[in-house]
C-alpha cells in the first residue's frame, strides 16, 4: 500500500523535489505524490528566513483546512534576505504526517545585484531572474541556483536536499518523539 503525500504547491520543480527525498529516504516505501495549489499567506516574495518558514507552515495548514488527506503534508517556501546589503536566497520545508513535524532548509547563496535590485523594486526572484538571464519561467525548472551555477545544482536539487533534511524526525523517530 501506498503513502499519500501533499505537496502544497503546483510548481514541478517543488513536486519533483518531494519525490527524489522521500524516495530516498525510505528506499523501501511506494508513495504517491499530489500536487494542490494552497496560499501561504505571505508576501509573494517573502524577505525573511521567519517569513519564508511561515510561508511553509501556512501553505500546510490550509491543505489541512480543505480537507484533504494524505500521510504526509510538504510546504515549501522560497525567501530572499538581506545581509550586509547583498540579498541571499534559501528555501524552508515543512513536513507534518499528522503527528509529528519536520523542519529543513536549503542552502543558500548570494544574488547577482541586478537581481537584488529587481527584487528591491517589488519583482519576485523567479520573475526578476527571468529579466536579468532573459529566460522564461526559471522557478518552475532550474532556479537561480541552476542559472548561476550551470545547472551544476538545480532548484530541485538544492529543495530534494531540503526536503531530506525535513524528513529527518521521521526516519528517526525514536529520537524526535517526547
Amino acid at each position: 500500500m501506498s503513502k499519500k503525500i501533499i505537496v502544497t504547491s503546483l510548481n514541478p520543480a517543488k513536486i519533483q523535489a518531494v519525490k527524489i527525498a522521500f524516495t530516498k529516504m525510505f528506499p523501501g516505501e511506494k508513495f504517491e505524490f499530489e500536487g494542490l495549489n494552497v496560499p501561504s499567506h505571505v508576501a509573494d516574495q517573502p524577505m525573511t528566513e521567519v517569513e519564508a518558514l511561515n510561508g511553509a507552515k501556512n501553505r500546510v495548514k490550509n491543505a489541512l483546512q480543505e480537507g484533504s488527506i494524505g500521510d504526509y503534508y510538504v510546504g515549501i517556501e522560497s525567501g530572499v534576505e538581506f545581509i550586509e546589503k547583498e540579498l541571499i536566497v534559501f528555501g524552508w520545508v515543512y513536513v507534518f504526517d499528522g503527528q509529528m513535524s519536520g523542519k529543513g532548509r536549503s542552502s543558500s547563496f548570494f544574488l547577482p545585484p541586478k537581481v537584488a535590485e529587481l527584487i528591491k523594486q517589488g519583482k519576485e526572484l523567479g520573475e526578476a531572474d527571468d529579466l536579468v538571464f532573459q529566460v522564461k519561467n526559471s522557478k518552475q525548472s532550474n532556479g537561480s541556483i541552476g542559472l548561476l551555477t550551470g545547472d551544476l545544482i538545480t532548484r530541485v536539487d538544492a529543495l530534494s536536499e531540503a526536503v531530506l533534511l525535513a524528513l529527518i524526525p521521521f526516519k528517526n523517530k525514536k529520537y524526535y518523539q517526547n
